[in-house]
């Protein structure tokens, strides 16, 4: 599946890129997202796959920065889009109060990122590619689209549990709204985005006030429901929908957690951790793969 978002910024020189590019333009252009002298450009320099269109893009008025800002835009916008579509296949309590919120918020200005990235997640991102790499071989589209908007998207870590978390979970997550709050399409107390852990990190027992659905799209991971009962192990794309301040525990397995999650109200109410005793235990714990 040819992705416009992305093939319109090619490198110069790939055999076959002048083609694509153009390719991309049009796609573009018919969806209202180019104008017709920009379009032009690329079909004049599709004919040579060295043919460089950015310095004429910038003598016509659409200078590099402002195309990486509308393919930035069309790459959140795609994942939007792969989010609910994967969102309308599955089954069970929650799924409809979050595509509820997703459709209502998902026309919303679009703000990418293009600043630093939080704390140390650039060392968590270093397990997205593997993540993506389980998901294509069941979902290449909504892979593609996660791989072609996670550049765009701010990534940061939730540091409001304090030390009870555990430093492996600290230091071993990332997430970036999708929309919400303070995320790349603006909503009011409801929060969508992608959700990323390291591989065999113990998210500890926490509870919060915020209704949340969970759709890992890697798997198996380990869950459970309470301090003292069993850990049971998930595989990917099996929904977790967890009521307001239902306890619950996350194991990563050998392949990073990578998740959609959705809440769908109580959005800025804190998450508090719930304490346990067999912690170390679980976090020495290795799933099979």
């Amino acid at each position: 599946m040819t992705d416009p978002a992305r093939d319109i910024t090619l490198p110069v020189g790939l055999p076959r890129s002048g083609r694509a590019r153009y390719g991309a333009a049009m796609a573009l252009y018919q969806a209202g997202h180019l104008g017709a002298e920009a379009l032009e450009i690329y079909r004049i320099c599709s004919l040579l796959d060295t043919a460089d269109p950015a310095p004429l893009l910038a003598a016509a008025g659409l200078p590099a920065a402002q195309l990486a800002t509308m393919t930035a835009e069309l790459a959140i916008r795609s994942l939007v889009a792969a989010a609910d579509e994967v969102l309308a296949t599955l089954p069970g309590p929650g799924v409809a109060e979050v595509r509820l919120g997703l459709n209502r918020w998902r026309d919303g200005a679009v703000t990418p990122h293009h600043g630093v990235h939080h704390g140390g997640t650039n060392a968590v991102l270093g397990h997205l590619p593997a993540a993506l790499a389980s998901l294509r071989v069941t979902h290449p589209d909504l892979a593609g689209a996660i791989a072609g908007a996670a550049p765009h998207l701010r990534w940061i870590t939730y540091d409001l549990y304090g030390t009870e978390i555990g430093a492996d979970f600290a230091n071993g997550h990332t997430f970036a709204s999708l929309i919400g709050e303070d995320a790349a399409i603006p909503a009011h107390d409801f929060d969508l985005g992608l959700f990323l852990i390291a591989p065999h990190v113990l998210y500890r027992d926490h509870h919060h006030a915020a209704p949340e659905l969970y759709v890992p799209l890697t798997g198996p991971h380990g869950w459970r429901f309470g301090p003292g009962r069993p850990l049971v192990v998930k595989p990917a794309l099996l929904p977790v929908w967890n009521p307001p301040q239902r306890p619950h525990l996350t194991k990563v397995g050998p392949t990073p957690f990578l998740a959609l999650y959705g809440w769908t109200r109580d959005v800025q109410a804190a998450a508090s951790v719930i304490p346990a005793t067999d912690w170390p235990a679980l976090e020495a714990l290795r799933l099979d793969p």
